[in-house]
């Protein structure tokens, strides 16, 4: 009973575009949406970066699907005030709404003017912001002096039901800390065996919850134009830690982005004209043992992909709705 959702880059499409779109993927199967949240895109071609919690209200509101977002609290965000978000949220829409907590990216957290600290900071940090979220979303009222400073918050309006708190790892590493606090993993697509290495990593270290999985992948009628649309919108994303955390720009992903060929692309997103292709790959994931897929197509013009995987992937799958906790 796999849950596949549909992912909203708001890096690539407008928060206008991307609204229409889910709506769309609802109607063509998808069971679940989620939503990333930047303040800088990867690429001046990518060119777009819309504010996601407007967004939620509005995606919550006018489908029926769950969804989630990947979140930095810590610096661009106090974690009272993500907490308070994700109270809203969750009170508005029972059972909908889960938030993943990681410890950011520089291109999106530097625009504070606040130093980017080193990585074992961050992670330090964001165990912080953890707490103070999980405290006071059950009604507490927080003081918390350390990396995050609290002055007495407290949340006065609540959900029911406390949402997940998930825990998003790219290495076996940081998905075993994370297995401390978090609800369920999130990770995206990479070669099986690190994948495997990451879900064995979080279950062995007692982790707990549905284990997720963002997959990148370019589909178009000609194998031709799916590697162009991954290659335009996706080669500055192909640099694995710690450069995808430490660069600060779009024009310096750019720059770097200049020389990343067409293989090097391929082993990030899944490039294939053949849907068989497609439905193949991600049963294999669901066979691996990821609960919920959340489809990504690296192309700007999403109309096509949920058009097609809605006919002849998503039948394959036979994906459910998640289980709902309110």
């Amino acid at each position: 009973m796999p849950v596949i959702g549909f992912h909203c880059s708001h890096e690539q499409i407008s928060p206008a575009q991307l609204l229409r779109d889910v709506q769309q993927a609802e109607q063509a199967g998808f069971t679940a949406g989620m939503s990333s949240d930047h303040f800088s895109p990867w690429s001046t071609r990518q060119g777009e970066s819309g504010f996601a919690w407007s967004f939620l209200g509005a995606a919550l509101a006018t489908t029926q699907l769950p969804f989630g977002v990947v979140n930095a609290p810590g610096q661009r965000y106090h974690p009272a005030i993500i907490a308070q978000a994700i109270a809203t949220l969750a009170q508005m829409f029972p059972g909908r709404f889960w938030a993943a907590l990681g410890s950011g990216e520089a291109s999106n957290e530097r625009i504070t003017g606040d130093v980017w600290p080193r990585k074992e900071l961050r992670d330090d940090r964001l165990v912080e912001c953890v707490t103070v979220i999980r405290r006071l979303l059950q009604g507490e009222e927080v003081s918390h002096d350390g990396l995050v400073h609290v002055n007495r918050a407290q949340l006065w309006t609540l959900p029911e039901t406390v949402p997940d708190l998930v825990g998003p790892a790219v290495t076996p590493e940081t998905a075993a800390r994370h297995a401390a606090w978090a609800d369920g993993l999130i990770t995206v697509n990479q070669p099986k065996d690190t994948l495997q290495k990451i879900l064995d990593s979080y279950r062995d270290a007692g982790g707990r919850g549905p284990a997720r999985l963002q997959v990148h992948l370019s589909w178009a009628p000609t194998e031709d134009e799916a590697i162009a649309v991954a290659h335009d919108q996706w080669r500055s994303n192909v640099f694995a830690p710690p450069v995808c955390w430490d660069v600060e720009t779009v024009e310096a992903f750019d720059v770097i982005g200049e020389t990343v060929s067409t293989d090097q692309v391929r082993k990030s997103v899944n490039v294939s004209h053949d849907l068989a292709q497609h439905a193949d790959l991600l049963a294999q994931y669901l066979d691996q043992g990821w609960d919920e897929l959340y489809l990504h197509f690296v192309g700007q013009q999403q109309a096509g992909f949920i058009d097609a995987f809605g006919e002849h992937v998503l039948p394959q799958l036979a994906p459910t709705p998640p289980l709902v906790t309110a």
